[in-house]
């Protein structure tokens, strides 16, 4: 008995340390810059601006599919898979298109040019300027799935047509923990506003 205490006791600091890790990494990284326009109940109005995004595009418009096989091509990137071997940080969120196919893109750190970008190892790896834009977006916690999406990104059109904000067709998914991460998880949906 005092053998399995032990061991779920070990356990237990072992979880408490990677969620101490995952908190304190979520904190220190550079996120996707945005100023939050106008807050609603279920949603807010945010303005990007002119970001760089590494993006791989996939075949399947499914999440559980993409995910894994996006963010490990993504990730073998920054991780050193690029012709200096370079490590690029990690940045928040992952982004992923809503479409018939995805694309899924992480953004660069603003340390970075075009021109100063080590070229990546695999073909399918793009460098892609995303424009300043007006958005909407609605926040869901947990751990995402297709259902779940789906879900948010009705949720999110319902509540626009509400307050007749017009909206284009261009949804994404933005997910912001890494897998092992239990707590305050944070998942977007979010669309872009139609210039009036």
């Amino acid at each position: 008995m005092k053998t399995v205490l032990i061991i779920v006791g070990v356990i237990l600091l072992a979880f408490i340390a990677v969620q101490v890790f995952a908190w304190n990494g979520q904190r220190n990284i550079e996120t996707y810059p945005y100023v939050v326009n106008k807050k609603y109940d279920a949603f807010e109005i945010r303005t990007y601006e002119e970001s760089l995004f590494t993006s791989v595009q996939l075949t399947s418009n499914k999440y559980k599919d993409v995910s894994g096989e996006g963010f490990s091509i993504l990730a073998g990137y920054i991780f050193g898979g690029n012709d200096t071997g370079e490590k690029i940080a990690m940045t928040s969120p992952v982004a992923m298109s809503l479409e018939d196919s995805t694309t899924m893109m992480f953004l660069v750190p603003k340390k970075y040019k075009l021109e100063t970008l080590p070229q990546p190892n695999q073909s399918q790896i793009e460098f892609r300027k995303e424009s300043a834009k007006t958005i909407a977006a609605i926040s869901f916690g947990g751990w995402a799935n297709d259902d779940k999406i789906e879900t948010y990104k009705q949720k999110l059109k319902s509540a626009l047509d509400a307050e007749n904000i017009p909206y284009s067709n261009r949804f994404s998914f933005f997910g912001y923990n890494p897998p092992y991460e239990v707590f305050n998880r944070k998942n977007e949906i979010i669309v872009e506003l139609k210039t009036k």
